[in-house]
């Protein structure tokens, strides 16, 4: 190795030096020829409970992934090598304010990205961004998949609130995005897994909607009393060769874990970091075709921006799912 190169490699090492891009991925403006596109979805109306400031997420993200670590060593190789990896940079949304419009917009991005024949890795933004991501992509023969997707949704909260016309004002919101996508025809809930919900709820009976609409429901009591090994079977056989795709409040961790998030539940026990790898890495081999990281709020993290860390250690584990069966199932 020259010099040159040995000083790119010192200085690479640094997140406060260069331009900021998604793990240092290259900036693209076109998806065409990309295998993984990264993409920042700065998002906040969906979301009119908390502090609106999910949209700083894509950036809080892009600064801390410049020193994450980008081999994998479960799976032994670096998807950055294997594969075309680009940040897209963020999804335009003029109409920021409009929840309604910036869902409409999302989708349209995505159905772009999607018929050039990428597979997304996205940050937000809160979490009704996965309703205007999934809409864009999957459903009847005219989607750019051409059939609906299971999810592996990991949340603290099931995000199936559809008793109300709208949430706030946004009618297709981060409450009740797992519904409507079912309702639309987007998403098989027979085919797929709602995990990591807790705490005391508002109401008796609140997982009574997910199960109505035909997911199952791994609660945090109901993970700790059948244990990490049958609940990973279940969801394996459960998704099968279905289009999967992977959405993942950062709330769902434990408020220790991931501090810095939009709907924090801090009165009970959550995840940890191990426990979720171990979650998206039994995934492997399934035919991942995106997914999202969800409602960080870098203006309530640590100064450590321990929580951004995480977004970043968790989109490296999606990115490495898509990249490893691209590369050892020729998809």
């Amino acid at each position: 190795m020259d010099n040159e190169a040995n000083d790119l490699m010192m200085v690479e090492m640094l997140e406060w030096w260069g331009i900021p891009t998604l793990f240092r991925a290259p900036h693209v403006k076109s998806p065409e020829g990309v295998d993984i596109a990264l993409i920042g979805v700065p998002h906040s109306s969906g979301n009119n409970t908390t502090l609106r400031d999910q949209h700083h997420g894509p950036r809080a993200v892009r600064d801390i992934s410049a020193n994450a670590r980008r081999y994998h060593d479960a799976f032994g190789f670096m998807a950055w090598d294997a594969v075309n990896v680009a940040d897209l940079g963020d999804v335009p949304l003029p109409e920021y304010a409009d929840n309604e419009k910036s869902i409409e917009r999302i989708s349209t991005y995505y159905d772009r990205v999607f018929r050039a024949g990428a597979r997304t890795v996205s940050i937000g933004g809160d979490h009704g961004i996965t309703g205007g991501i999934v809409q864009g992509i999957a459903g009847d023969e005219n989607s750019p998949l051409g059939e609906k997707v299971a999810l592996l949704h990991f949340d603290a909260h099931t995000d199936a609130y559809d008793s109300l016309d709208h949430w706030l004002g946004a009618k297709k919101s981060a409450a009740n995005w797992a519904a409507y996508l079912v309702h639309q025809g987007n998403v098989d809930a027979s085919k797929s897994v709602q995990i990591g919900m807790r705490g005391n709820p508002r109401s008796p009976g609140w997982l009574d909607r997910s199960y109505e609409l035909g997911y199952d429901v791994v609660t945090m009591k109901r993970y700790q009393e059948e244990g990490a090994a049958n609940i990973i079977d279940m969801i394996q056989n459960r998704i099968g060769d279905t289009p999967l795709y992977i959405t993942f409040d950062l709330d769902c961790l434990d408020a220790t874990v991931a501090p810095g998030v939009s709907n924090i539940e801090a009165g009970t026990v959550g995840f940890t970091v191990d426990q979720v790898t171990e979650i998206l890495r039994a995934m492997r081999g399934k035919n991942v075709v995106g997914g999202d990281v969800v409602c960080l709020m870098p203006t309530r993290d640590l100064p450590s921006k321990v929580t951004a860390m995480v977004a970043a250690a968790i989109m490296h584990e999606i990115v490495a799912l898509i990249a490893d069966r691209k590369v050892n199932h020729q998809d």
